[in-house]
């Protein structure tokens, strides 16, 4: 059986999107028979394959591990700080990004921010993901899944809520825990301002499926995504996302979506919101065009592209 390690930054009980993907790859490979190790840093275990979960913060262990061992196949996964919103990566970033047997894009328009010599090496895995049953209120609902920090732009939600007309019966739901003080004290203050918004704080896995499932528009606010979960999560509960006109999510929603807003834009993601809530044409084409994305994240198809680079790399 091939000795598998997954190295991520992120501790073991966070919720972080780092290790939320190493775990969710550590069980699909479980299901090509693989067992693998899930780790935060490579502290000398023996493995045929080492799979390093964003390139920038694992470098040190990525560069170690193939110093120790020559022949150890290197996987890395292209993290949207690693490839935006600039791709400028220091000379050990570099090293490992040079030193992969293969990178991992979540989604088709990375390659295009790399070099020449390595867009030869990315192989364009999709995250997928499975729904939970919609139940969705007479109540127009948005909803926001994402930690609080300042790449993920939180507070233009709620800036947004201000161009909705206040006639209209709507609701902007927030999920998600405050990285920095200074972000929880800014979104309190504009919840105090805009009484149509609540905020949830960190969901479980389960709740925040459950919440996705009763709105009727997922926002994806970021300045800069490598191919966020929660926007597979989203097709595949059938919610249509209004998201921010950037690489990383145009590269799974595509390029002409006509949910997509300029970056730090609030007056046109309010008058998307205040569309989408008004116009059930318009409503009805988002969700269509959501539907036909849902074989994109289908468990399926990941599982097989996995199956198939385990193969390309002979470690299956």
């Amino acid at each position: 059986m091939p000795r598998v390690v997954i190295v991520t930054p992120a501790a073991r009980g966070s919720r972080s999107g780092n290790r939320t993907t190493a775990l969710r790859w550590a069980a699909l490979l479980r299901r090509l028979g693989v067992r693998p190790r899930v780790v935060e840093a490579w502290r000398g275990e023996a493995c045929d394959l080492l799979i390093a979960v964003h390139a920038v913060k694992t470098a040190t262990s990525a560069l170690a591990a193939t110093a120790a061992m020559a022949n150890v196949r290197l996987v890395v996964l292209l993290a949207g700080t690693d490839v935006y919103p600039t791709f400028d990566p220091t000379p050990t970033t570099l090293a490992v990004l040079e030193r992969a047997d293969a990178l991992i894009a979540l989604q088709r328009h990375a390659a295009a921010s790399l070099p020449a010599n390595l867009r030869p090496k990315v192989r364009t895995i999709v995250q997928s993901a499975t729904a939970a049953p919609t139940h969705r209120g007479p109540k127009f609902r948005a909803c926001v899944l994402a930690h609080l920090r300042p790449v993920k732009d939180p507070l233009l939600p709620l800036q947004a809520m201000a161009h909705v007309p206040r006639t209209m019966a709507m609701e902007l739901v927030l999920a998600g825990r405050a990285l920095t003080e200074e972000l929880a004290i800014a979104t309190r203050a504009a919840l105090a301002v805009e009484d149509r918004a609540t905020w949830l704080g960190e969901l479980t896995r389960r709740a925040a499926r459950a919440l996705l499932a009763s709105s009727h528009v997922c926002i994806v606010p970021s300045a800069a995504e490598g191919g966020a979960n929660v926007v597979s999560e989203a097709i595949a509960a059938g919610t249509p996302v209004l998201a921010t006109a950037i690489p990383g999510n145009l590269g799974l929603l595509g390029d002409d979506w006509p949910g997509a807003f300029p970056v730090g834009d609030a007056k046109a993601l309010g008058a998307l919101l205040a569309r989408a809530a008004s116009d059930a044409a318009f409503w009805r084409t988002l969700s269509e065009r959501t539907h036909r994305l849902q074989p994109m994240v289908n468990p399926a198809r990941e599982l097989a592209d996995w199956a198939q680079l385990l193969r390309d790399l002979a470690v299956i």
